[in-house]
């Protein structure tokens, strides 16, 4: 009896053992969190703000159609797109949130050029605690003790919001190596402001890689507080973020174009606070004002984007954007309370992506 007993206790454990098996090799490095499989913490709809954490729904829940979202994914597996998270937030619930291996969710990512809209969200917090004037005002005025080569009339009528809408007029063509140059100097700023002028600044968009470093340069004399520990204090905290190591020039200023790493989540904060019209949890983190003066369209990029305060306005979207180069996206499309966060190593258009699944994934109230 005692020895048929253990036969049948050495099946049950075999069976168990191979039942185990085969769930974890089904399991293994999920890319996706599923929204439908994760239930809110509370009834969808209610007010609540990401400051701790996201909370999912279903698309459904949130008024948009879960198979075309399944077909975002099928498509970026079948051309094998280079996409590392494709994030899908709506009425401020996460409803699709993918991580292709090896990138998980708390994979933090080099955000590349999104990181200069982090940069204008922090001047416009400055100007709301009125450290700044205004966009108005004179770049060489905010650096009284330093002399500039190539001073002319042009130079001297550079405004802050010429540098926000990269329409300085210095010279600067954006090529392999020309970052590096910058930084094989002592002095950035100075690097920077000394480069002659080509053309009257506020009169072309020119894509300038280093001039946004002139922003936190601006920061750190108008507050006399490190740009890194202002941002802590005015915007990272606030918004839940913790953990940034920010690169810094020679003279300890963060590197106005970016220069730090957010996991996707804390990526789409940022947009999230902008698409509230820079409200967060009963605090006006940045004035509404700025939020709409920032996504407005100053200059043409070409037929499909435009550029605002260090954003991209997408004008077939109605939307606006942090981009970043290889496809690091925050994307607010406030009519339809979208926010899109993609991480991404790829030459392929993200934007396309989108406006062929997301988009009409959204289902318009009757």
């Amino acid at each position: 009896m005692h020895i048929k007993l253990m036969h049948c206790l050495t099946k049950f454990l075999a069976l168990l053992f191979i039942i185990s098996v085969i769930v974890l090799g089904c399991s293994r490095f999920p890319a996706t969190v599923v929204p439908s499989s994760v239930p809110t913490l509370m009834p969808v709809n209610s007010t609540y703000w990401p400051t701790e954490d996201w909370r999912t729904s279903t698309p459904e829940e949130q008024g948009m159609d879960s198979q075309k979202l399944e077909e975002l994914i099928a498509t970026i597996r079948e051309k094998d797109i280079s996409i590392h998270s494709f994030l899908i937030i709506r009425n401020g619930y996460i409803v699709s949130e993918t991580y292709f291996e090896p990138y998980e969710q708390n994979t933090k990512h080099d955000l590349q050029s999104v990181g200069r809209s982090w940069t204008s969200a922090l001047i416009g917090i400055a100007i709301d605690k009125d450290y700044i004037d205004g966009v108005d005002q004179r770049v060489v005025d905010f650096f009284p003790e330093r002399t500039f080569a190539n001073l002319d009339p042009r130079k001297e009528a550079m405004t802050l919001e010429d540098v926000l809408t990269m329409r300085t007029g210095l010279e600067w063509v954006e090529v392999d190596g020309a970052f590096q140059a910058m930084e094989k100097s002592p002095d950035w700023v100075q690097y920077i402001l000394d480069k002659p002028m080509v053309e009257p600044p506020g009169t072309r968009w020119n894509y300038c890689s280093i001039c946004s470093h002139v922003l936190t340069a601006i920061l750190q004399e108008t507050t006399d507080i490190n740009p890194r520990d202002f941002a802590e204090k005015y915007l990272f905290k606030p918004l839940g973020i913790s953990g940034v190591v920010w690169i810094a020039d020679p003279d300890g200023i963060p590197l106005g174009a970016g220069g730090f790493r957010l996991t996707p989540r804390d990526m789409a904060k940022l947009g999230y606070l902008y698409l509230e019209n820079g409200q967060w949890d009963g605090q006006q983190i940045i004035s509404s004002d700025w939020v709409e003066k920032s996504t407005q369209t100053y200059a043409v990029v070409n037929e499909k984007l435009g550029y605002g305060y260090h954003w991209v306005t997408v004008t077939s979207m109605a939307g606006y954007a942090a981009s970043g180069g290889g496809g690091q996206i925050i994307l607010v499309i406030p009519d339809s309370d979208l926010v899109i966060v993609t991480t991404a190593n790829t030459d392929e258009s993200i934007f396309e992506l989108i406006e062929q699944y997301v988009l009409p994934a959204v289902q318009k109230s009757e």
